[in-house]
Order: structure tokens, then sequence, then C-alpha cells
């Protein structure tokens, strides 16, 4: 009879009621929707290079080589000797390499030197290869494959011409004009820095490096930043750094440890996935800050919905004193305004989850290509559902404020008539 009740009340005041159901359920929306955004950025983040088992490079801090070489953030400190890359690829646990090679940009975006073995063994999301949207990867030393945003700012298509620039600033005035670059194939979009990337060769590199210490002859200061390159031809002496896939991922320990204690170079070998935990410390304010506004919106949302009950106390006084009249009882009004505002705060939370999922079919297409967010839309996690359980529990605590008002009001002051 109170569940009736306080459905034909709330039906009374549809309009009311359905704005305040509309602010409990934003507020729903935005927490679990900032919740579930968070847990995937993370995971999308974590597969930028996905299977890969160890990054190595020259001896750096684990997180500041994870975000130069995979990242493009920052500059790599030193390089590794060719010789070291061939030794350490050629361990019996091993089964695929990647070189990198990083240093030259074009016109704001990060220039690397690789091999095939990029295009075949680079992994990103859950296990997804590179796709080509337009044409073919590098198969001479002038070809080079634009990432996604690259073609899309730059307006890049196959078949144009693009010259590098010596050093990764946005401007710069030391380009190779000498050895340009034709365009042979542009990736499709993956949401990671591989979209901001332009794609050449390690022989097309060494080639065009070659080229200008040959026209800079005499200049012992573009001597001195060329160093380390190689001659057209031959192997390049240096590399930035190298990933690692594992024959068998039990390994993945003991090879770290024998290439953190080579002795012939000093390197460093991180796992990427440790490397991130390092990162997600950082980053964890910020985290932390945005559930914080969220859970601020719902306590907002909850308190507008307070403030709709007792405003309609004034008017329901009336109410409340012909039910006292008609037999019932204090605790039956108690039950009834509580049992409103339980009703409303529970179809907030329905309201929000049916949007939020709502808003996840509708837009994982777009987050995956985009911003390489790769959303799972399944049931709500145990941490999810520890939330609605706290929101649900607040509002029937709020409920208790009006619930309370309303039962200390006697018959004769509901009936009476104040001016």
């Amino acid at each position: 009879m109170i569940a009736g009740l306080a459905v034909k009340s709330l039906r009374n005041r549809g309009f009311t009621a359905g704005l305040t159901v509309l602010s409990v359920a934003l507020a729903v929306l935005l927490l679990l929707g900032v919740e579930r955004i968070r847990h995937e950025s993370r995971e999308s983040f974590a597969a930028t290079v996905s299977g890969t088992d160890l990054l190595v490079g020259a001896r750096s801090s684990p997180v500041h080589l994870l975000l130069s070489a995979v990242f493009h953030i920052g500059n790599p400190t030193n390089n590794l000797r060719w010789e070291t890359y061939k030794a350490i690829a050629a361990r019996p646990e091993i089964a695929w390499t990647i070189p990198l090679s990083l240093g030259d940009s074009h016109k704001g975006y990060r220039v690397l030197g690789t091999t095939p073995d990029y295009f075949e063994h680079l992994r990103y999301g859950r296990g997804r290869r590179l796709q080509m949207a337009q044409g073919h990867a590098p198969e001479g030393e002038r070809d080079a494959v634009v990432g996604a945003d690259v073609a899309e700012t730059l307006r890049y298509r196959t078949g144009d011409s693009i010259v590098v620039a010596h050093g990764a600033g946005d401007v710069s005035f030391s380009l190779h004009e000498q050895h340009p670059f034709t365009v042979s194939g542009v990736l499709a979009r993956t949401g990671t820095p591989v979209d901001r990337t332009v794609h050449v060769s390690l022989q097309g590199l060494d080639v065009m490096h070659e080229d200008a210490d040959a026209g800079s002859a005499g200049d012992p200061l573009f001597a001195a930043l060329q160093e380390g390159h190689a001659d057209p031809g031959h192997e390049p002496r240096a590399i930035t750094a190298f990933l690692v896939g594992l024959k068998s991922r039990s390994a993945a320990l003991g090879v770290q440890r024998a290439i953190n204690e080579y002795d012939r170079e000093p390197l460093t070998a991180v796992m990427p996935g440790v490397a991130l935990q390092e990162v997600w410390e950082i980053t964890g304010a910020a985290e932390r800050t945005l559930f914080a506004v969220s859970a601020l919106v719902v306590v907002v949302g909850l308190a507008g919905m307070l403030v709709a009950l007792l405003t309609s106390l004034g008017e329901r006084r009336r109410e409340m004193a012909v039910l006292r009249s008609v037999g019932a009882r204090p605790s039956q009004i108690f039950g009834l305004i509580l049992g409103e505002a339980a009703f409303l705060t529970l179809m907030g939370i329905a309201l929000g989850v049916v949007g939020l999922y709502a808003g996840l079919f509708a837009g994982q297409t777009w987050l995956e290509s985009r911003l390489g967010l790769f959303i799972v839309v399944g049931w709500p996690s145990a941490y999810e559902a520890v939330l609605m359980a706290l929101v649900a529990l607040a509002g029937i605590l709020i409920g208790l404020v009006p619930a309370w008002r309303i039962y200390r009001y006697s018959l004769a002051d509901g009936m009476s008539i104040r001016i």
C-alpha cells in the first residue's frame, strides 16, 4: 500500500519528479562513465605495445625509456650500438625484435626508422596488427609510411614527397632536402603514437644522413650531430632502442637480468607493463581529482532531490493530514516519504546505467577509431556495483530528512489554515 501511494504521489508531481530523476541519472552517468573510461584508458594505454615482452635501450630510467621510445614523449638520452642489438637479438629465448631509430622529425611529427619486422610483429589494442588504409609498407630506402594523424593533418596521399628534418622540434633549420622520401602508404588509425609518426626504413635514414654528411664536409658541428650514423650500404652503427618478443614469457625475468648486466655496453631492459605502473603513480593524482569531481556531481544531484522533497512538504502537509485522518500511522507516513526518496534514487540509477550503456554502444566505434579506447561493453564490474549501491544508500539516507520532518507534523497542524 505504501509503495502504491508513493508511486501515485510521484505521478501527480510528474514534472518535478522527472527532473529529480534526471539529475540523479546524469550524476550516476558521469560517475560510472568516468570510472569506465578511466579503467579502459589504462587498458588501452598499456596495450599500445601489446605482445611486447621487453623494451631495451641505453642506460636510462625505465619510465624515460618507455615514454621516449614508445610514446615519443621527450628525447632518448643515448643510443646503443648495432653490434649490441645483433648480439642480444641472437639469444635463443628471443622470437623477434623490432629496432627503433629516433631523432628526426617532419613538420613536428616524429620520424621512426625501423625494419619490416615493425609492420609484421607490432601489436596494439588487444593484439591487433597494423593495417594499411592506403598503399603498402616501405619497400625501398626512399619509401615512407605515415600515420593516420599525419596524413589527415598534412593531407598526405600515396605518392606525395616529404622532406625530413634533423631533430625532434616543431621547427628545424636543418632539412635533409637532398634525400626526400615518397609516401608509399597510410596506416589505419590506431589511437596510439603510431598515428603521429612517419615511418621509414633504417637504410633510408642511413643514406639520408650519409648524404647530409657528404654535403656538410668540413663542418665540425654538423659532423658531431651526425656521429653514429652509418655509411650507405652498411649496417647502422647505432639505434635508439628495440622491442623484444620472447618465445616464452616465463623467460622474461632471466632475459631482462642478462641484458641489464650486459658487460659490453650499459643497457636498460624494462617490461612495459611494469614501467606503466610507475606512470600511473605519477598520474594517480589527476585520476583521483577527476573521480572526486564526478562524486561531487552525485552529491549535487542528491542534494537537488533533497531540496525537491523538502520544498514539496509545505504543499503536502494537508495530504499527509488526510492520510492520518483515514487511519494512516505516523510510521506509514514516514515510510511513504522515505519510499519516494528511494524510488527516485533507484530510478535515477537505472536511467543513468541505461544512458551509459546506450552511449557506450553508440560511441564504441568512434572511441576506438579516434581515441584508441577499446571499451568493453559488458556487465558492470564489482567496483561499479559498489558505486551504485553507495549512491542508492546515500539517496535513502537523504530521504530520512524530509521523512522525519513529515513524521513530526501533527494532524491538527496539517488541517489548520495558516495566514
